[in-house]
């Protein structure tokens, strides 16, 4: 959400925020970046920070859109209390995006970023960056 000290942060809608602000989860299978295949750019919803790739996205088919790398330094990895899985938040505006799993082997990176559509917003390659 705009805030006077990040007035640059797009102002989000209830269910955005809580996802991306209180870290929810959108119902598997619902989003609007699961099946995706076009070229671009994933970035922020909240604040535009370009964050994965579509080159390196690929069906897991977890119900959710996928990707086993992000922009280096995009991403911060924390590890839940419990240490059964690692949350995925934006690095620039702590944005909650999903969580990443390793040992899966979707891909020969062995990692899968299971990210909420609703965290993201994608830019055509054709498109100017927002």
């Amino acid at each position: 959400m705009a805030s006077p000290e990040h007035p640059e942060w797009r102002k989000l809608t209830r269910a955005e925020e809580r996802v991306i602000a209180h870290g929810g989860t959108e119902m598997a299978f619902t989003g609007e970046y699961e099946h995706n295949t076009r070229a671009g750019t994933y970035v922020c919803k909240r604040c535009g920070t370009p964050l994965y790739r579509s080159d390196d996205k690929f069906d897991s088919g977890c119900g959710w859109p996928s990707f086993d790398q992000e922009f280096p330094g995009a991403v911060r990895h924390i590890p839940d209390r419990d240490g059964s899985r690692t949350e995925i938040r934006c690095a620039k505006c702590d944005g909650h995006l999903g969580h990443v799993f390793r040992g899966e082997r979707f891909t020969p990176k062995n990692t899968r970023h299971s990210v909420n559509s609703i965290s993201l917003l994608f830019v055509p390659s054709s498109a100017p960056p927002p």
